[in-house]
């Protein structure tokens, strides 16, 4: 039986969004990864937006689109990596438009309900979704 997503919210409090923001690049800066940091609201609008020095301008976009993606479908942007990585009929999914399938974005989950959404680009998509599990665990 598949869960449903949880329900959106309303938008992500500017309070809050600073303090995943703080945690994500405290993570990032522990490991000399230089990224970019975008955090949109429930509403799918940038609410901030943190390039660190030398992070590679191409990143401005992609994350953006990473934590976009995380919201418009309500699950992380590993799901859509993995179901292509499967091959198949997950194949499927290079047709969506503004959809990014590289891990590294998370939606933003408060008392069961959709926020917002982060997503973190500028090293492998791995280590992108390490920096963005970070900011959601200042959360508590």
């Amino acid at each position: 039986m598949s869960r449903l997503p949880p329900n959106y919210g309303m938008p992500i409090a500017l309070g809050t969004a600073k303090k995943i923001m703080l945690a994500a690049e405290a993570e990032a800066s522990r490991n000399s990864w230089p990224m970019v940091i975008a955090i949109v609201d429930s509403s799918g609008h940038l609410l901030l937006l943190q390039r660190m020095d030398q992070a590679q301008y191409g990143s401005i976009a992609i994350a953006q689109l990473k934590a976009e993606t995380a919201l418009n479908f309500r699950r992380p942007t590993k799901a859509f990596e993995d179901a292509i990585a499967a091959g198949g009929q997950g194949v499927r999914i290079v047709s969506m438009p503004n959809v990014l399938a590289l891990e590294g974005g998370l939606p933003i989950v408060v008392d069961g309900n959709v926020v917002g959404a982060i997503g973190v680009s500028g090293m492998q998509s791995d280590q992108d979704a390490q920096v963005a599990r970070a900011g959601l665990d200042a959360l508590g």
